[in-house]
């Protein structure tokens, strides 16, 4: 017997929910989508910054622009002398914009912080937001997301799981339970 548990606290319909209610909530902060550009975090940030482009082009009929972040170089379990320049795909100007981070779930912050190191190395934007599909606490950083899909309190023994079609083939987040 395992002593694995999961219980699936969001499906297909919940996710594209949540990721329409992002798009408005950013439209809505923002006054429309002016000097804003998306960023996903790599892997499923990607896709989560793509899916809010769609949202955003469907409502208001405009494109806004989407950067892809590598932030391996700048996580903290690395070394500050190994560190090179941020790796953002497709590179566009970031001086001056308002940068909507985006991630699918936001734990302790640290991928946050390394995030925003990176782009802080690219530019100097006017100021970051972050959005993230799932929020389950226990930040080790004063870092709080500005759009959230779901909040999902969660123990230290419970871990969050995004699955995307785009990489897993199915849409859903997960809470995993650990058992002894």
């Amino acid at each position: 017997m395992s002593n694995t548990e999961f219980n699936v606290i969001m499906d297909e319909a919940a996710i594209r929910r949540a990721l329409t209610r992002i798009a408005h909530e950013i439209l809505e902060r923002n006054k429309g989508i002016d000097n804003c550009v998306l960023v996903g975090i790599r892997t499923r940030g990607i896709f989560f910054a793509r899916r809010i482009a769609e949202r955003i082009q469907l409502i208001e009929n405009e494109t806004i622009p989407v950067g892809e972040l590598d932030i391996t170089r700048y996580r903290d379990d690395n070394k500050r002398d190994e560190r090179e320049t941020a790796d953002i795909s497709d590179p566009f100007p970031i001086q001056d914009k308002k940068i909507i981070l985006c991630d699918d779930v936001l734990y302790t912050g640290r991928t946050i912080r390394a995030a925003m190191d990176a782009l802080m190395d690219q530019g100097r934007p006017q100021m970051i937001q972050l959005a993230v599909l799932a929020d389950r606490g226990h930040r080790e950083l004063p870092i709080r997301p500005d759009y959230v899909g779901k909040n999902v309190p969660t123990s230290r023994t419970e871990e969050i799981e995004v699955a995307l079609k785009e990489l897993d083939g199915v849409d859903e987040v997960k809470i995993v339970h650990h058992r002894g």
